[in-house]
């Protein structure tokens, strides 16, 4: 996994690993709970002057505003892990995503405060977008450098289970406050799952800031082999792995995105479902994800990285539109089996994932370079939403989205094999040098 010779003991890994897991939970906590309120309330919060379908397309693209941030956050806080060191880039992350969200929900809405208000939503958008560009590459390695390299894979998955739990927990504080009558949710209730996100990242950060480096970093240190500018280098030297990467990966973003904002805008306001329906699918479909996900690790060690990435994403092209036409019969139980079904494949790939790219960089530049392809790819799959939306309105079907979506689906399944095959030349010509 990598070529540290310090792999750090066992307990050091464990507890590198449930910390990956926890931090990643509360960051994708209050990343995911502004996709909720995205497809639910901020329309009529921040947009409240233009018409509904409007109204929810403006909320949309602030919700995409955070990805075009991820890039910048990826390119800091990949300087910052590389060259200072992965638990200091861990530690900021946090606390920006933090603020970030307390401050959202404290802010006042348009019928309060005008044309400031969408402005504010959108900058603070921008932050959380910013700290999660740096959360995701620092999260998988201090989990994976702190572990045996034959275990790198297995310690991975643990910041990959921050995900779906993140979203569960969002969706079930959404779920929560969706009970309340429409005027008191649009006047008050929207705001508690934001500021509750304050408990939840004073217990990551007390647990991430009692974490020791990693053996790679601390050994990158101690002979003086930091990268200068790791960003320069990464694109000067590894271009190629970029690109495929952010091909590979970008279905993840697509489907998740798809299913948890689109999906649950186009449920809400052309189905007929309420939106504690639709919340129940999502916190469902993540629970499932929960489950499930770990083992794509085992079918990975089983049937070899490359043959389970291959066989998992080819299933997730047929598994897209049967989502989408199930949930479009209206009835709940369809619509549940179709987010399952889509979320099983893909979300085993994602489990893999992060051993994938781990492994796909070398050690000097390995926090810019895994967070770099991942905010790149997630700024592309963040503008789902807007794209779906966009083909919805401009053509009066489903059908032109489910066709988006399958074209990256396709996408991935070339993406990742060839990303596969590079990182594999790549450790080959290491071993060699």
């Amino acid at each position: 996994m990598h070529t540290s010779k310090n792999t750090g003991d066992e307990r050091m890994a464990r507890r590198a690993g449930w910390a990956s897991f926890i931090g990643t939970t509360v960051e994708w906590y209050d990343f995911y709970l502004y996709a909720a309120a995205s497809a639910l309330v901020f329309a009529p919060l921040f947009f409240d002057s233009a018409p509904p379908a409007v109204g929810v397309l403006l909320s949309f693209a602030t919700f995409w505003v955070g990805f075009l941030a991820r890039p910048l956050g990826s390119i800091f806080f990949g300087h910052l892990g590389d060259r200072v060191g992965r638990k200091k880039a861990l530690v900021s992350t946090m606390l920006l995503m933090g603020i970030s969200s307390v401050g959202i929900g404290l802010l006042p809405t348009s019928a309060q405060i005008g044309v400031w208000a969408p402005i504010m939503l959108a900058v603070l958008r921008m932050a959380q977008g910013f700290a999660v560009g740096g959360e995701w590459g620092g999260a998988v390695l201090i989990a994976t450098e702190h572990a045996d390299p034959r275990r790198g894979y297995v310690f991975g998955a643990f910041a990959q289970q921050g995900s779906p739990a993140g979203r569960i927990l969002s969706t079930l504080a959404f779920l929560l406050v969706s009970q309340l009558p429409k005027e008191e949710l649009l006047a008050w209730g929207w705001r508690v799952p934001f500021l509750a996100s304050f408990v939840l990242v004073a217990v990551g950060l007390m647990i991430r800031l009692g974490l020791a480096e990693t053996p790679a970093m601390v050994e990158l240190q101690q002979e003086q082999r930091t990268a200068r500018v790791p960003f320069a280098e990464l694109i000067r030297g590894h271009s190629p792995a970029v690109l495929l990467g952010m091909g590979a990966v970008l279905i993840v973003f697509v489907l998740v995105y798809a299913r948890d904002t689109f999906a649950l805008a186009w449920a809400t306001t052309s189905l007929g479902f309420t939106a504690s329906d639709f919340l129940l699918i999502v916190l469902l479909s993540s629970v499932v994800q929960f489950i499930v996900q770990p083992f794509g690790v085992v079918l990975a060690a089983r049937w070899g990285v490359r043959r389970a990435v291959t066989v998992l994403l080819s299933l997730v092209v047929p598994a897209l539109p049967a989502m989408f036409l199930l949930i479009g019969t209206g009835n709940w139980w369809l619509a549940l089996l179709g987010a399952v079904v889509a979320t099983i494949p893909d979300v085993m790939f994602y489990a893999i994932m992060a051993g994938m790219f781990a492994e796909a960089f070398p050690a000097n530049i390995r926090y810019s370079g895994i967070s770099t392809t991942y905010a790149l790819s997630g700024t592309v799959g963040g503008a789902t939403p807007v794209i779906m939306q966009g083909l919805a309105t401009l053509t009066g079907s489903i059908i032109a989205p489910i066709g988006f979506a399958v074209t990256v689906a396709v996408l991935g399944v070339f993406c990742a094999r060839a990303f596969i095959d590079l990182a594999a030349r790549a450790r080959q010509d290491e071993a060699i040098t």
